[in-house]
């Protein structure tokens, strides 16, 4: 290529570049919406605010998109970097692009939601000293359009729980029978028939019961199961099978 030819090219790219420098600039953020579960109750991890705009009010965790990573990549380094929390269940949700949502400046928001078993982790890499898990029925409203998020991804989770294996995400791999009722009960926001959802979970054929106990529920104890993830993936493969609660 000719010398001409190379400020040809670098000419047109600086044209292109002062084109897109006349476009508005708007910030892209990344909010992460952290359901889990302790056995009993599904709650949600909240922060309050150390800085303004409304400074000192609850808020979902979140961060900006950096120039040199995708969507996921970011939604994972907010994740890690503000809770030490890596290799979960994590999954785009929505676009939020009001105009107004952020008295700050001009935002939009893609928000994920995660979910884990909060007893699973110890959570020493957190980074934010205002943190508090808190039990979903009893959330604080939060800043911005962040309450619209929660009530979306919530929506999400009774869908997918429903017809998707995902609830298992939520509990720890040895589970007895009555924190998994506890656990759709929480998502589903109503008490389910024990007789009934025993005899639907049995019917799915996708848990191992364990000769293991659990002797901290009562002097009987309560048998263990865990979800067999491959006996599932091969049943879906095989004939077709819907997971549904």
């Amino acid at each position: 290529m000719k010398v001409s030819d190379n400020l040809e090219v670098a000419k047109d790219a600086n044209l292109q570049l002062n084109y897109y420098q006349k476009e508005d600039q708007v910030l892209l953020a990344v909010d992460c919406i952290i359901f889990g579960f302790d056995k009993k109750d599904l709650k949600i991890l909240l922060i309050k605010r150390n800085f303004e705009p409304e400074k000192g009010k609850w808020s979902l965790i979140g961060g900006f998109l950096k120039k040199n990573e995708n969507l996921d990549q970011a939604a994972v380094r907010v994740l890690k970097t503000l809770t030490g929390l890596g290799d979960i269940y994590m999954e785009q949700l929505y676009t939020y692009s009001k105009v107004d949502r952020d008295p700050g400046q001009r935002t939009i928001s893609v928000c994920y939601y995660a979910l884990i078993d909060v007893n699973a982790h110890n959570f020493d890499g957190i980074q934010i000293d205002s943190a508090s898990w808190i039990e979903l029925k009893n959330a604080p409203e939060l800043i911005f359009d962040h309450d619209e998020m929660v009530q979306k991804a919530i929506a999400r989770l009774r869908r997918k729980a429903m017809t998707n294996p995902i609830g298992f995400e939520l509990l720890p791999e040895k589970f007895t029978m009555r924190q998994l009722q506890n656990l759709y009960e929480s998502i589903l926001d109503k008490k389910l028939d024990k007789r009934n959802f025993i005899n639907k979970i049995n019917s799915l054929d996708v848990l191992v019961k364990l000769d293991e106990k659990d002797m901290t529920v009562s002097r009987k104890g309560a048998y263990l199961y865990i979800f067999d993830k491959e006996k599932y993936e091969k049943k879906v493969e095989e004939d077709g099978f819907n997971f549904k609660i």
